[in-house]
């Protein structure tokens, strides 16, 4: 049986199963992901669960409202899943790129948005070309969900290596992920992100910006990647 994990949003629990993503041509032997074997929900059932928090009134774009308040002019949503956070950011007027690993859900994405790129890849090796043959680059990479938890096991510097190859100087790195006792500790994440050359530049416990203290069952951080 696979590992389900929960997280606490809003007012309520559900299941946030986020995932590993990447390049536009790849290969896919050495997923550096633990989801493809632990997902729970594919596709239109997983949004469905965001469906109906929406139809009970909650408001599920709040990672979307978190980023846009950075005023970001291009966006990376690395581990895009079905699009959701992606979607919001484009309806928004921000130009957004989808990644991620999971083809069932990717396929989602690309039914909702056939005119937005989605990319099947692996952060891992994330190595992102224009036509032209040039890095792409973004001032913002977003990672709104368990990515981070998510990848396999001694990838994560890997992970964050190839995201500050992909952000421009005095870009952001935005991640949320839950902590657990026997995933990614914090210090670990911030170590990791100082190697790829981010520095931090705030955190909090919710999307809402709720204070952080070490005791959060949640982190969302933001970093900069140094000049």
């Amino acid at each position: 049986m696979g590992i389900v994990f929960f997280v606490k949003w809003k007012e309520c629990w559900f299941e946030k199963s986020i995932l590993s993503s990447g390049v536009w041509a790849c290969s896919l032997e050495n997923m550096s992901s633990r989801w493809l074997s632990s997902r729970s929900l594919h596709g239109k059932d997983y949004d469905a669960r965001f469906e109906s928090l929406a139809e009970a009134g909650h408001d599920v774009h709040g990672e979307a409202t978190f980023v846009q308040s950075y005023s970001p002019r291009r966006v990376l949503d690395a581990g895009c899943g079905t699009g959701r956070v992606a979607l919001e950011l484009a309806h928004r007027g921000i130009a957004t790129l989808g990644t991620d690993l999971d083809e069932r859900m990717l396929s989602v994405a690309r039914e909702k948005a056939p005119e937005m790129q989605w990319v099947t890849a692996d952060l891992a090796t994330l190595d992102l070309r224009n036509t032209r043959g040039e890095q792409e680059k973004f001032d913002c990479i977003v990672m709104a969900g368990n990515v981070m938890i998510f990848l396999a096991q001694g990838s994560e510097q890997a992970v964050l290596s190839r995201l500050g190859a992909h952000t421009l100087p005095g870009g952001l790195l935005i991640a949320g992920f839950q902590l657990q006792a026997d995933r990614l500790t914090l210090d670990a994440y911030d170590e990791f992100a100082e190697m790829a050359g981010y520095k931090i530049r705030e955190r909090f416990s919710t999307w809402d910006r709720d204070i952080w203290h070490r005791s959060s069952g949640y982190a969302v951080s933001v970093h900069e990647l140094l000049p």
